[in-house]
């Protein structure tokens, strides 16, 4: 089934689905490159993991495993064996430490599969501490060295990549930092209403830009992902909208608009 939404739809940003979405996004997004990419070139999907100190506010919004998601049972230690000496104890928070898994896309140049372009799609934890330090290190390092990057941006929640310019107004972005050119990049950005668009994918000159229709890419994971079978679209959507958007996006999630 279809999303309701002409573009992205705000109700995959639920902590239940963007996991899903986005692993399977980053996979969809591989192999339209692949299909597209000369011979001499490949993409691959890369993984990096990252512990972080989580700190109370943030712990809570952790999602629970399935399998632990029952109301925490009342506690209290067996009593002490009658004639010895005890004492009160005080209660304590551990620091708990998170592990994040980012996956990315890697273009690499064959045959001895030097790295030219890098490919992100933002998550949570990067755009929100401490998650987010952590992506800005690596993004920093990157722009530091001749090799392409992409980072696009579904997201409404959370901060946006600091640029020294001000943003285009949008929803929704798409950043090509040519590893030539910086620190110029191009941006590409768009609203709620509108579809995904192309963007290009900067490869090694003399090589031409390879274009990849996001649109394409969001269609084919959210059908094959059948998100709509998921998703309450009766309920209000898990972000933040003022309220010309919330009322175009809830009439969206009723099938009440067609445009």
């Amino acid at each position: 089934m279809p999303s309701r939404f002409p573009g992205m739809d705000p109700y995959l940003e639920t902590p239940a689905l963007w996991s899903d979405f986005s692993a399977s996004f980053i996979t969809y997004w591989r192999d339209a490159l692949i299909d597209c990419l000369p011979d001499n070139y490949e993409a691959r999907i890369d993984e990096k993991v990252s512990v972080v100190e989580v700190s109370p506010p943030r712990r809570r919004l952790i999602e629970p495993d399935v399998a632990v998601t029952q109301r925490e049972p009342s506690w209290s230690p067996s009593p002490a064996p009658a004639g010895v000496a005890t004492l009160e104890p005080v209660t304590l928070s551990l620091i708990i430490e998170e592990e994040t898994h980012e996956r990315h896309i890697e273009i690499l140049h064959r045959p001895d599969r030097t790295l030219v372009a890098v490919l992100e799609l933002l998550s949570p934890a990067n755009k929100e501490e401490p998650g987010r330090a952590l992506y800005l290190a690596k993004r920093n390092a990157l722009a530091h060295l001749p090799v392409h990057m992409v980072e696009v941006d579904l997201l409404l929640k959370g901060q946006r990549v600091p640029f020294e310019e001000e943003l285009p107004p949008g929803d929704y972005y798409a950043f090509v930092s040519r590893g030539d050119r910086r620190p110029r990049c191009q941006a590409y950005h768009w609203t709620l209403r509108q579809v995904l668009p192309a963007i290009p994918i900067p490869l090694l000159a003399p090589d031409p830009d390879v274009w990849v229709d996001l649109g394409a890419v969001f269609r084919t994971t959210y059908e094959r992902g059948r998100y709509a079978r998921s998703i309450d679209y009766a309920t209000p959507p898990p972000v933040a909208l003022d309220a010309a958007r919330l009322a175009w996006v809830t009439e969206r999630a009723r099938g009440e608009a067609s445009a």
